[in-house]
């Protein structure tokens, strides 16, 4: 297992690679960073478009099939991004 680095917000919702958040369902959506610098400077972005945002980076193990072991958030997403989720699903 190798280790990677997410962006996760106060509501347990990671980045996600559309430049959105989602619930962590889909760890093939959330962005993955391989260095704790890169996902630092897109977390020092995020922070200057949003003074509201309270996130940190998170490390998380791949598993042997190099999906992300994350967990979903208990809260819901916004309307907007809930619903496109659930058409994917």
């Amino acid at each position: 297992m190798s280790e990677i680095f997410v962006i996760r917000n106060q509501l347990g919702h990671y980045f996600a690679k559309s430049k959105d958040w989602t619930d962590g369902r889909d760890g093939q959506a959330v962005a993955q960073f391989k260095y704790r610098d890169e996902a630092l400077n897109t977390l020092v972005e995020l922070s200057s478009k949003d003074i509201d945002l309270r996130a940190e980076i998170v490390a998380s193990e791949l598993t042997d099939k190099g999906r992300l072991n994350l967990q979903v958030s208990e809260h819901p997403l916004p309307e907007d991004t809930q619903s496109s989720i659930e058409g994917v699903v």
